[in-house]
């Protein structure tokens, strides 16, 4: 009877879009988007934005296959486990309510992505312009006028060199870039300059190259972890998504009519509870795992 009833709210809700002209597809992609410009934090805006000009963002229509896998999903496994589609349907609002936050740990990764390959074309460049230039200054110029940069590391670099020029030196100017982008090869290169502007010019060449191989080393290092990431990730997803099916495993070796008449206890109810929701939590803590620190050092 209660699945009946949904029904017809859902046949309801579709018929009552279409004869306002607007489809249900539309419906759900403007009302997600809404909700996000409502609620979204600015630093995450931020972050969005710059995914989106990445063309890394997920459009309108692969948002709503994932709205629909994850509902469909939630609802039928809470379902295998309780059998009652009211308990399916808060289970399935609880697993759509973690699609933004599952989008915010993605733009995060694709962001900390983005920024890693910046500072390291930062650091590269900024260290072959040293070598023909002699002023680290001028090397800063270089890079910025270069046009490799991008923002925001590009409006942080430019940062820089008007820093170096109001208070003339470039202590400032480190400091605001060390304070921005907390890296170990930012750090050593910084470190680096600031000891050669103290301690005057110098043949630094054997120092320069030996740092930029340190760099494609730390750089090799993390693509690698990267890749390891990615491999373990489709199996962490693989093997929680099992440990949710086992209730299946479960009722062949009880049998359904014995597992419908174990769901009459409410202990054994309280208990299938607490394994859906660590199970859930099991995949999130994964989850974040997976799209934190990434490129970091």
């Amino acid at each position: 009877m209660e699945i009946i009833i949904i029904a017809v709210l859902f046949i309801f809700v579709v018929v009552y879009r279409v004869k306002q002209g607007e489809s249900l597809y539309k419906f759900v992609v403007n009302q997600t988007s809404n909700i996000y410009n409502k609620y979204a934090p600015y630093s995450f805006k931020v972050v969005r934005e710059k995914v989106k000009e990445l063309g890394q963002e997920y459009t309108p229509k692969q948002y709503l296959i994932q709205l629909v896998t994850f509902a469909g999903g939630g609802f039928l496994i809470s379902y295998l486990y309780f059998y009652n589609p009211i308990i399916s349907i808060v289970y399935t609002l609880l697993v759509v309510a973690i699609i933004p936050y599952l989008t915010y740990l993605r733009c995060k990764r694709i962001y900390s992505e983005f920024i890693f390959e910046q500072i390291q074309v930062y650091v590269t460049n900024t260290i072959m312009e040293f070598q023909t230039t002699q002023s680290f200054v001028k090397a800063l110029e270089g890079v910025y006028t270069s046009g490799v940069l991008q923002d925001p590391v590009a409006s942080d670099v430019k940062m820089m060199i008007d820093l170096a020029y109001q208070n003339g030196d470039v202590d400032k100017s480190i400091e605001y870039m060390n304070s921005k982008y907390n890296f170990y090869m930012t750090r050593n290169m910084h470190q680096l300059f600031l000891q050669i502007t103290k301690e005057g010019s110098r043949d630094t060449t054997e120092v320069l190259e030996n740092m930029l191989q340190d760099i494609d080393m730390l750089v090799e290092g993390v693509y690698r972890d990267r890749v390891d990431r990615q491999t373990f990730h489709k199996q962490f997803v693989q093997y929680g998504i099992m440990l949710y099916l086992l209730v299946m495993l479960v009722q062949y070796l009880l049998g359904v009519d014995t597992y419908l008449q174990l769901l009459s206890e409410p202990f054994v109810n309280v208990c299938l509870h607490i394994i859906v929701l660590f199970n859930s939590y099991f995949l999130l803590s994964g989850e974040k795992y997976y799209n934190e620190n990434v490129g970091a050092e």
